[in-house]
């Protein structure tokens, strides 16, 4: 009898695979003498569309909301049929005396294979492998020390809960702004909110009066003094500034007070999955969708990171006899910098990071055992590599120390100040970041109480205030979190669905609501703008995970929910006038048609829901010349493929296929084979592959 794996994408399945010794290649699995490993690809299964409750609803309908089906079924999706049925062969082989579940340890993993298993109706015990990185030590740890299924009935509840919730709530909500609106309105319990923290900044922003203020600075031997009252250093009346200048015009300062005071900064500790998108995008630019992306490929494909999707910043207690093995395994890339920790045998400098109260399914993203070659990732992956490499080794290295001397000086009626920082240990500074491990240079400032310095200048220096800047994809995500917006797996492709959808653009690394999601907004129903509906779901949802909710009647208040959002939509009195509709009409059904911004470009599309009709704004030109007037001839893509078209002309071709261009290993072969001969042909390509026609025939 063997036992059937189940992983979530085959890449993974691989790697399992040959630790495990499942040599035998077939379409859909793997098979060796104890395991078979097969595969989903993502979710097989999802929920039932609404169609196929009624097929009344394919056409949408305000009349026919709310769809609140009594029990919601599942389907296997059409696109990756061939693979549930695949493993459903698998499932009821007479040899498979179990079932492991290997997809992603989290909810959504846990709802990708057990829908699957699900609609298949397996009634064969379940196993599951826990493990957070994929290297082969962990991964024969994981299977020596499988948990029984059952052990995680609660994590699977709440995931069909959030996603039933997110079905009913997303679906009708949106098919209920749609068609009252006639336009794509989407809304959501954690997408709606989200652009409610985007267009808050934007308000601000908007209301944003900017106002003078002045500074003063007064140099003090070879450093500088600035003015400053109640730790306030702006002055915003000009009579004021032009009184205090006056006063310490042609006066001296008299040091009244010398301080110092040391500081100690911690290691900060690694990093979870939100953290480090909000870092990759501060220092590269990287929206938080490619930083999950790289990240998830250092995690499967090279195996150098642990599990990416972690809300944990602390590491098990167990954990602490792996330090050593990990930074050998780091030392190819960071020879230097890992020296002190090996020597060390791997001793931590802060045992904070080590805190098994605080994990919670996952702990922080660290380097895994495998050895690293720095020399097969791309630039990005090692981006994303290093500044995970780095705030792992700052745990083996000291605490950062300065000391900071604050000079007090008195002119006349006023107070200067004068501060300057000394670095006594640059401590974990020194590895974790090496654009800022260098300090600013010590003004080495030595000024004894009562000693006194002729002022000879007052520098004024004007300034306004700035209005709050926009958010960030690391603004954004700070916000989010703290809110308690979606998680750290679904955050990234959140903010990629707001601004698909054009309720958000993205202009030099900013976010900005556009005219489509000012308006949404208020349309949306106020329950579903304030972060407060969601955090509420989030909490209960991790209750249930834990078995500490009831997961039914989550669901009951769920559905009494969507029937109230979907009535106040119905009944709202509100106008909504579509930003982008242009005054060209549809040319099949006569509607207006509104432009659109795509990944491909300026599209416009008809505005009737009937109708399916889109064309590129600005046509591709392609190098194909108009026989007639010579100007490059626009490419279409028709029924019956690919046509070239010239608009002044009404001129239409119908685009060949391209012949099958020769390659260099073709090309010598010829050359060899008929360079030699007497026949009357030249040297050329062409006349080679005219001996070749030759040869043939």
């Amino acid at each position: 009898m063997k036992s059937l794996i189940l992983a979530e994408k085959p890449s993974v399945a691989r790697e399992l695979a040959r630790v495990l010794g499942c040599k035998q290649q077939s379409k859909s699995y793997l098979e060796g003498q104890q395991y078979i490993v097969t595969w989903a690809l993502g979710h097989l299964v999802e929920l039932k569309m609404p169609e196929k409750y009624d097929t009344k609803y394919r056409t949408w309908n305000l009349e026919d909301l709310p769809i609140i089906p009594d029990k919601m079924g599942l389907d296997v999706m059409k696109q990756t049929n061939h693979q549930f049925r695949a493993i459903e062969s698998l499932v009821k082989r007479n040899d498979i005396k179990e079932i492991i579940i290997a997809t992603d340890a989290g909810r959504e993993g846990e709802l990708v294979a057990r829908w699957i298993l699900e609609k298949i109706k397996v009634r064969k015990p379940l196993k599951r492998l826990w493990i957070s990185s994929y290297t082969d030590k962990a991964i024969k740890e994981g299977f020596k020390n499988l948990k029984p299924g059952q052990q995680f009935e609660n994590l699977y509840q709440s995931a069909i809960c959030r996603a039933e919730a997110d079905w009913l709530i997303g679906l009708n909500v949106t098919r209920a702004l749609t068609t009252k609106y006639k336009d794509p309105l989407s809304a959501g319990r954690v997408q709606t909110p989200t652009l409610a923290l985007i267009l808050e900044r934007d308000n601000e922003i908007q209301k944003f009066v900017p106002k003078e203020y002045w500074t003063i600075k007064v140099p003090i031997g070879t450093s500088e003094a600035e003015w400053e009252k109640d730790g306030e250093k702006r002055i915003f009346e000009l009579d004021t500034v032009n009184r205090i200048k006056e006063s310490l015009e042609n006066s001296e300062a008299i040091v009244e007070n010398v301080k110092k005071s040391s500081k100690k900064e911690p290691q900060p500790l690694p990093y979870d999955l939100t953290e480090l998108q909000r870092d990759c995008n501060k220092r590269f630019g990287f929206s938080a969708k490619k930083t999950s992306t790289v990240l998830q490929r250092l995690y499967e494909q090279y195996k150098l990171v642990t599990y990416p999707r972690t809300d944990s910043r602390y590491l098990t207690t167990d954990m602490e006899a792996t330090m050593l093995e990990r930074l050998q395994a780091m030392q190819s890339g960071y020879k230097e910098e890992t020296i002190l920790p090996i020597k060390n045998r791997g001793k931590v400098s802060t045992k904070k990071v080590f805190n098994n109260e605080k994990v919670t399914d996952h702990h922080a993203i660290i380097p895994t055992e495998e050895r690293l070659r720095l020399d097969v990732l791309d630039n990005d992956e090692r981006k994303v590599y290093d500044i995970i490499a780095r705030r792992f080794l700052a745990l083996f290295y000291p605490e950062y120390e300065s000391e900071t001397t604050q000079v007090s000086l008195k002119a006349g009626n006023e107070k200067l100040v004068l501060r300057d920082t000394t670095i006594i240990n640059l401590g974990f500074k020194k590895v974790i970041n090496k654009e800022t491990s260098t300090p600013e240079v010590s003004k080495k400032v030595s000024l004894e109480v009562g000693k006194k310095f002729p002022i000879k200048a007052v520098q004024v220096i004007k300034g306004l205030t700035e209005p709050p800047s926009r958010f960030s994809e690391a603004d954004l995500l700070g916000r989010m979190e703290k809110f308690g917006l979606g998680t750290p797996a679904t955050r990234a492709d959140l903010i990629e669905r707001i601004i698909e959808t054009e309720v958000v653009e993205r202009q030099n690394g900013k976010l900005f609501p556009t005219a489509k999601g000012k308006q949404l907004f208020e349309l949306v129903n106020d329950e579903l703008k304030s972060p407060d509906l969601t955090a509420k779901w989030e909490k209960q949802l991790e209750l249930i995970s834990k078995g500490k909710a009831n997961p039914k009647e989550f669901s009951q208040n769920i559905r009494k929910l969507t029937e109230k959002l979907v009535n106040e939509v119905k009944g709202s009195n509100k106008s909504y006038k579509a930003h982008n509709l242009t005054g060209s009409k549809c040319p099949e059904c006569e509607s207006f048609l509104k432009e659109r911004n795509t990944k491909e470009g300026k599209i416009l599309v008809c505005s009737s829901h009937e109708c399916s009709y889109r064309r590129r704004k600005d046509p591709k030109l392609s190098n194909r010349r108009c026989p007639q007037c010579r100007k490059k001839m626009e490419i279409h893509e028709g029924k019956a493929g690919a046509y070239f078209q010239c608009r002044p002309c009404n001129l239409v071709e119908k685009a060949e296929h391209k012949k099958k261009a020769v390659s260099k290993h073709e090309e010598r072969k010829l050359v060899q084979k008929y360079s030699g001969k007497d026949d009357d042909f030249g040297t050329s390509l062409g006349d080679l592959l005219k001996a070749a026609l030759k040869d043939k025939e």
